[in-house]
């Protein structure tokens, strides 16, 4: 994916990301319920003597409900599913459990799970917020200031997303027969999955199931940054393409590692505010 320079793009990304997520509510799923008295609750409304498994796990008890399935449906599957958008924010179409390598996507499938992290509407406010640094940084300056100047910038910064999706997730997994998906670990140290996530950009599973190298990954963000070369007329030197190349993938592993943790985040927040409503 083309990115401007300007000063660290993964850290302005993670920024948008933090700052929209402040802006948003936190789901449903994920707020606890003011508690009722104990003479109020009947014999039907005390919980199961078997609790169901936490995310991560991989027993399944129930189907999820067609309205909670994210994008395309994974086998093994927990009945909590995953959310669809991670910090209510970023695209969360393609986390599947460790039960469900092996069980290959179909071509319309991973294309399906392409379109969905490329056009899911959250990422119109991050294009836009890119677009809103990179104008007040005078960024690409051939691009001018005002509307017209904003709204090149918020087009390009979208492009660069859909491209780099499309790429990685749908076009060359389907051509190199590689599962675009993130099979998140779930269990063991923090170390150890932080090392697992961020090494996801470099290590995949094809469709049989088998560790491959991550060629959808590196090959197709380099085409993607590639392609932005068309359209960033001061960005056209190898060492601008080399740099553009490496932050898309650098912006990949931060979010492979958004995936990872994201359930022991929303875990820990419902435990936190339940504490608070008992309080």
């Amino acid at each position: 994916m083309a990115v401007s320079q300007s000063p660290n793009p993964l850290l302005i990304t993670l920024s948008l990301l933090f700052v929209a997520a402040l802006c948003h509510p936190i789901p449903a799923s994920a707020q606890a319920q003011p508690a009722s008295p104990p003479e109020a609750q009947t014999e039907s409304q005390q919980p199961p003597a078997d609790k169901p498994p936490q995310p991560g796990q991989t027993e399944q008890t129930a189907p999820l409900p067609p309205k909670e399935e994210p994008g395309v449906k994974a086998p093994g599957k927990t009945p909590e599913g995953e959310d669809k958008r991670i910090l209510g924010v970023l695209p969360n179409y393609r986390t599947a459990e460790m039960s469900a390598i092996g069980h290959p996507l179909t071509a319309p499938q991973k294309l399906h799970i392409a379109v969905k992290d490329s056009f899911d509407y959250p990422l119109i406010f991050v294009g836009a917020g890119y677009a809103g640094l990179y104008q007040l940084e005078n960024s690409h300056p051939e691009f001018g200031q005002g509307l017209k100047g904003y709204f090149r910038r918020f087009g390009t910064s979208y492009a660069d997303q859909v491209i780099g999706n499309m790429m990685t997730e749908g076009f060359m997994p389907v051509l190199l027969k590689e599962d675009p998906r993130y099979f998140r670990m779930a269990e063991g140290s923090k170390s150890r999955r932080l090392w697992y996530a961020v090494s996801r950009i470099v290590i995949t599973r094809t469709d049989s199931g088998a560790k491959t190298f991550n060629f959808a990954e590196v090959l197709g963000n380099g085409v993607a940054a590639g392609i932005g070369l068309s359209y960033y007329p001061d960005d056209r030197d190898a060492g601008d393409y080399l740099q553009n190349w490496g932050t898309q993938l650098a912006t990949d592993a931060a979010s492979q590692v958004l995936k990872e943790f994201w359930p022991d985040v929303k875990r820990w927040w419902y435990v936190r505010h339940h504490k608070e409503v008992v309080q």
